[in-house]
């Protein structure tokens, strides 16, 4: 019998597939063939002195929900995930530095008042405020957490991906300050 003819009979082959011959390796893929990674959500994970405590101000600041939690780590969602944010105990003495994550950005569903009211929140929450930008394609408010990392709530106003990307392009992609008052109900 060959080996390379497809047959009926052979368990686990599909039809149009054939086995191998002894030594032959399998057929690779073209060098034009670009594999590219779809992703279909994403989470954060973050060293933190105490993850209990700090879980605290997500769920205070942040509106999150404890999902998961160890003696080493606390998982939060936002409300639709498993898990948005995973904070991690970092080592004893570990302190932050110069390289790594610059911020987390969170688009902000609602309108311009609802960003701005979200603004108002930190600040009557005590919760240091770095910066307020625009970004031509949005506006974006820059906070920390306790233990220093930097995230920013985005409000969108140019929904369309690929306008949006023409003015990221134009403006090289701009950071410039705004000055915008924070509502406080």
């Amino acid at each position: 019998m060959n080996q390379n003819t497809h047959h009926s009979e052979t368990p686990g082959i599909d039809p149009g597939e054939r086995v191998l011959s002894e030594g032959e390796g399998p057929t690779p893929l073209s060098p034009s063939a670009e594999v590219r990674p779809r992703i279909r959500r994403t989470h954060l994970s973050l060293f933190v002195r105490d993850p209990e405590a700090s879980a605290k101000w997500y769920e205070d600041v942040l509106g999150m929900e404890v999902t998961a939690r160890g003696p080493q780590w606390v998982f939060l969602s936002f409300g639709q995930k498993h898990h948005d944010i995973a904070l991690i105990r970092a080592e004893e003495g570990s302190t932050a530095s110069g390289i790594g994550l610059q911020h987390y950005g969170l688009e902000t569903d609602g309108t311009l008042d609802d960003w701005r009211r979200l603004y108002g929140m930190l600040l009557a929450k005590g919760v240091p405020v770095v910066k307020t930008t625009d970004h031509k394609v949005g506006y974006g408010i820059y906070f920390t957490d306790p233990d220093g990392n930097r995230f920013e709530f985005f409000h969108e106003v140019v929904t369309d991906d690929e306008e949006g990307k023409r003015i990221l392009g134009a403006f090289h992609a701009p950071s410039d300050p705004l000055d915008i008052e924070p509502l406080q109900d």
